[in-house]
């Protein structure tokens, strides 16, 4: 029998995503091997199998017009079997259907709203074109719900009394580096484990079929191409790629790194060499405070800050440190977010918020006090107790002071705990000048470097290394599309704003007295 080919997977990467057996797949890498062809290959392979309407998936992007591009390429693939299979191209339709019943749907979505339009549908398959343009993972989440199957091969045996295998349940996705969901992608994926290694989750959960408690494990990966394994492609498209002048961009589709920030609106003035120091004892005349973002569903944010007054510190070594006087330095963070998670919040009261604040600012101070019971594992708590001599209350953004119905506010349940603080700037124009001024001060350190002494002539900003929450998620914050001087707000940006507040914020004379803010 003569076998009409009309397509098949290159050697490598393609070869290795079309035949993984994971539950949940990224194939990721540079620009060029074929990602988008292998995910449409994969959904095609069990077309026509006998699975009929049963075989049912989505390709998901963040906009329709999105979607423009995988489209034509389905239509060159999938015209090109002459099989019946039809293309619907109304706004409501939108997918291919084939004479055996099975569906592949083209849809948008960023959020979890969006879930709601598929919410109880049954989708063995779920891809998404591009994972990294998803600003965060809820939406890819709850897509899951609607991955599995009412498909049950007993009950549908073949005419030659063949039983089918079960459908598979698979989430199939394609991306390169870089992008507004670069981070959340990478904690998911890459960090894990190497590239090609099967990530385990095994837990215990009810099978339904059996009625027993079952022992079930799902397998995730990472798969990696290079568009040095497609040799269909164009070497002018190689050299447009070579010839990109932004460097985390080239590294990205170029190299397939991970290890970049991703249009980032401070990763060109950023750099952990310089910029993160080891801690040392704060100066008694230094200033030593705090800024506050709050959250609930979402995480809050408490950092503690030492501000240079131009005299000297000593470092462990014994050398003097002395930056500008206005310098300054993040010496502690308490972030409202679950260590294995991304943006979500601990759902804590502001009581007990302000509880574990004002423990830490007595621990920083060399208090020796008990750990409220209530603040305990709770959240990202970074700190050294006793490095300073003392701190006194720092911006936090006024709103916390809103109330209704007779109600206390947030800011007045805090003070009732002791814990105070001063209005944050929050004029018109401050976010982006905030964004200007702590560019300038990641500037002013870097240009110190030049110099032999190694201080900035202005202000500059460090970071104790201790504070990996900050260190993983500010330097890397995406630019605003439309308003490329600020700040992407659909990011992670809870610890940004309190470090806006605090760089935008001129705190008392230290004459002992602190008017705390009262709305």
């Amino acid at each position: 029998m003569t076998y009409n080919v009309v397509w098949q997977p290159q050697p490598g990467s393609q070869t290795l995503a079309l035949s993984c057996p994971c539950d949940e797949i990224l194939y990721e890498g540079t620009r060029g091997p074929g990602k988008t062809a292998a995910q449409l290959a994969r959904f095609r392979a069990r077309v026509g199998l006998g699975y009929g309407p049963f075989w049912r998936g989505v390709i998901l992007d963040v906009e329709y017009k999105h979607l423009a591009d995988i489209i034509a390429q389905s239509k060159r693939f999938y015209n090109a079997f002459v099989d019946g299979a039809r293309f619907l191209s109304s706004a409501s339709e939108l997918k291919w259907t084939w004479p055996g019943g099975e569906e592949l749907l083209f849809r948008f979505g960023c959020d979890e709203d969006d879930y709601w339009k598929f919410h109880g549908q049954e989708l063995p398959f779920i891809g998404f074109n591009e994972l990294t343009k998803q600003y965060s993972s809820n939406f890819y989440e709850s897509m899951f719900s609607c991955m599995r199957s009412s498909f049950r091969p007993a009950d549908y045996p073949q005419k030659n009394g063949f039983l089918l295998p079960p459908i598979p349940l698979e989430a199939f996705s394609t991306t390169n580096p870089f992008g507004v969901g670069h981070t959340w992608v990478k904690k998911r994926f890459i960090d894990p484990a190497p590239r090609g290694t099967v990530i385990k989750k095994t837990q215990v959960v009810f099978n339904p079929q059996t009625q027993e408690e079952e022992e079930i494990t799902l397998h995730r990966v990472a798969i990696h191409g290079s568009y040095r394994e497609n040799r269909y492609l164009d070497p002018k498209y190689v050299a447009t790629l070579m010839a990109i002048k932004d460097v985390n961009k080239r590294k990205a589709w170029v190299e397939g790194s991970w290890d970049v920030t991703s249009g980032g609106r401070f990763d060109h003035l950023w750099s952990e060499k310089v910029h993160v120091i080891k801690p040392f004892p704060i100066p008694d005349s230094w200033t030593v405070d705090r800024s506050h973002d709050w959250g609930e569903s979402k995480p809050f944010a408490n950092l503690w800050w030492a501000e240079s007054d131009g005299t000297a510190a000593t470092l462990p070594n014994g050398r003097q440190f002395c930056p500008p006087a206005g310098s300054l330095i993040l010496i502690g963070e308490w972030y409202g977010c679950p260590p294995d998670e991304l943006n979500t919040g601990l759902k804590m009261s502001s009581t007990n918020v302000a509880k574990g604040v004002a423990w830490i600012d007595q621990r920083l101070a060399g208090i020796e006090v008990d750990e409220p019971e209530e603040t305990k594992g709770k959240g990202q708590v970074h700190f050294q107790p006793g490095i300073c001599k003392k701190v006194i209350p720092g911006p936090a953004d006024s709103a916390i002071y809103n109330t209704s119905d007779n109600e206390l506010s947030i800011g007045q349940k805090m003070e009732n705990q002791g814990v105070l603080w001063l209005e944050a700037n929050k004029k018109p124009g401050s976010r982006i000048n905030g964004a200007a001024i702590f560019a300038d001060m990641l500037e002013a350190v870097l240009e110190g470097c030049d110099k032999e002494s190694g201080i900035p002539e202005n202000p500059g900003f460090y970071v104790f290394n201790y504070c990996r929450g900050w260190i993983s998620r500010v330097p890397v914050l995406s630019r605003d599309g439309k308003n490329p001087d600020d700040v992407d707000t659909t990011q992670e940006d809870h610890d940004w704003d309190a470090t806006r507040y605090r760089v935008l914020h001129s705190p008392p004379k230290p004459d002992g007295s602190v008017k705390p803010l009262r709305m």
